[in-house]
């Protein structure tokens, strides 16, 4: 075999080992971009996970708004009770709401010291976790006890047994309190929490005195 027989398969070696180069490049790139995107992915996905967690401590950190204010009595919706009581930081009647059912007053904090009192805030488990609430007697009448007419209501059945079905007692009517609660945590996070609930309205005697507004 002569050397001009050789050189042509040499030049055929030689450009099959570049393109094989070539398209190794190109595979290896690929690998690495999948690489990057599946590491973002993986990376937006924990941020997600820690944001949710982090937003449900808060609400459940709000919930201690909530049992304060369950657990506080309302005057009832006479002339001179049915007004806001700022050291409850209560309204006998419906307040205005955003388009997200939020009250305004906890929107804007000079809204707020109309119906409540900043001095009610309580801390969550940090110093730099704030919860503010108000509560509001689902009624459109503010000086008028609560009745099917003018609130919404509960209806308890009266219990008792013949006695009270032969004298029709009629069953006895609760309001509906509707408690919003604001939890402000760090990096300006905010979260809100609704809860509704029923109790009889407390006597003029036997509810807190407040401030009126």
């Amino acid at each position: 075999m002569t050397p001009r027989s050789i050189y042509p398969s040499i030049r055929s070696r030689h450009a099959e080992r570049g393109a094989a180069l070539f398209i190794a490049l190109i595979v290896l790139v690929i690998l690495m971009l999948g690489g990057i995107a599946v590491m973002r992915s993986v990376n937006n996905a924990l941020t997600s996970a820690g944001n949710l967690a982090f937003r449900r401590d808060l609400i459940n950190q709000g919930e201690l708004a909530v049992a304060k204010a369950i657990a506080s009595s309302f005057p009832m919706g006479a002339a001179s009770e049915g007004t806001t009581h700022k050291s409850l930081n209560y309204s006998p009647i419906a307040l205005a709401a955003s388009s997200e059912g939020i009250p305004k007053v906890l929107l804007k904090d000079t809204d707020f010291d109309t119906i409540g009192n900043a001095a009610n805030d309580l801390t969550g488990s940090s110093s730099d976790v704030k919860i503010r609430y108000v509560v509001e007697r689902l009624c459109n009448q503010a000086n008028e006890a609560a009745s099917a007419a003018n609130c919404v209501v509960f209806e308890q059945p009266p219990v008792g047994g013949s006695s009270h079905m032969s004298n029709n007692a009629e069953p006895e009517v609760q309001p509906v309190y509707r408690v919003t609660v604001r939890v402000s945590g760090p990096r300006k996070t905010q979260v809100f929490i609704q809860n509704t609930f029923t109790k009889p309205e407390a006597t003029a005697s036997s509810a807190p005195t407040g401030s009126g507004g």
